[in-house]
């Protein structure tokens, strides 16, 4: 297929204006900073480094600049060990950021998302660009291309390649990357795939050379012997179910993560767990951080855990996956949410559910 012919068919969805702006900007620029949010998963470091590839055979002086660290289940990705990392190495870190003349900001909708990292990349005299795929974005760059209802940051920024005209630019490492984060956010093609051709771009990304099982594999199926037994805990002594509001919760305290040894990523996916019980539309999982404790949220029949997110814990995200987070006692977080079931009843209804689709 040519260039051309995958233009047409990958950039129909992408405001061509945007697109546009966007070539223009990375060709007028030289040193280019790419960032995402905190706590970064598959898809905020699968985009950052999509493009950092992209740039980087453009000819361009690119660099990723994370808040703090990625999980190590991600250390497979090619890049990985080229990232900055604020809490680590923070001189560098805002050097690069103040000798940018474009900063693009990947897979976040707010500045708060970045943490510690916020004031240095909102001070930034230079243009920046938002690339994100999160609901309700705040207009804090000069060029906002957000789309909500793609899979993930990483589909959409491959489709902005497409419009660019620079799809005979991706690598196979711009690719393993890209493909790497859409994984992630959809658990291997099985949640959040909205367009029907986001398996087209699968396609795409597998004619570049991109090796799909090892990506299930390193990103998804392989993890520590403490997280495992992490994992078991939760599911056999932790697992709460509310059958009448269909809802299962998951509660860990510091406690109980310090005895499994935890670290970041030992728990990723376990909110989705639950989902399995039959007759469960939505689950919550409450982990007892240092500052605060994190709520994460999925569902199934677009049942909306966004708003309780949003509602009940300062946070958002998108209809079937979202989080937040509670400053009190983890009793209190798991307490807030209980008492808050009869409100969120009313979206269980076939009705409700139909009319969200």
């Amino acid at each position: 297929m040519s260039q051309v012919s995958q233009r047409v068919k990958m950039d129909k969805l992408i405001d061509s204006e945007k697109a546009k702006e966007l070539r223009g900007l990375i060709e007028e620029s030289e040193r280019i900073v790419l960032t995402c949010h905190v706590r970064p998963d598959g898809d905020a470091i699968g985009s950052t480094l999509g493009l950092w590839h992209l740039l980087r055979t453009m000819g361009k002086d690119a660099c990723v600049v994370v808040p703090d660290k990625a999980p190590a289940s991600l250390s497979f990705l090619p890049g990985f060990k080229e990232i900055a990392v604020y809490t680590c190495h923070a001189s560098f870190c805002t050097k690069t950021v103040e000798e940018a003349d474009l900063i693009i900001c990947c897979d976040f909708n707010t500045p708060s998302r970045q943490d510690s990292l916020a004031p240095l990349i909102q001070g930034a005299h230079c243009r920046k660009v938002l690339v994100d795929h999160h609901q309700e974005p705040d207009c804090f760059a000069d060029l906002m291309i957000s789309y909500p209802d793609m899979s993930s940051t990483c589909e959409l920024v491959f489709r902005l390649i497409a419009a660019m005209g620079l799809y005979g630019d991706v690598s196979l490492d711009c690719a393993t990357c890209l493909l790497a984060g859409i994984i992630t956010d959809t658990r291997n093609f099985t949640v959040n795939c909205k367009h029907y051709d986001l398996y087209e771009i699968l396609m795409r990304l597998l004619e570049k050379g991109v090796d799909k099982e090892r990506i299930v594999k390193e990103a998804l199926n392989t993890r520590s012997y403490n997280s495992l037994k992490l994992e078991a805990y939760a599911l056999s002594e932790k697992l709460e179910t509310f059958p009448a509001h269909k809802c299962a919760l998951i509660t860990l305290s510091k406690e109980e993560l310090d005895r499994f040894h935890y670290e970041r990523g030992d728990s990723e996916g376990l909110v989705n767990r639950p989902l399995e019980v039959k007759g469960m539309v939505y689950s919550i999982f409450m982990r007892e951080d240092p500052d605060c404790v994190k709520v994460s949220a999925r569902s199934c029949n677009n049942f909306p855990v966004s708003e309780i997110c949003k509602d009940l814990y300062g946070g958002g995200g998108h209809l079937q996956a979202a989080g937040g987070e509670f400053y009190g006692t983890l009793e209190d977080c798991r307490r807030l949410l209980i008492d808050s079931f009869d409100k969120y009843d009313v979206y269980l209804t076939k009705g409700n559910n139909q009319h969200r689709k």
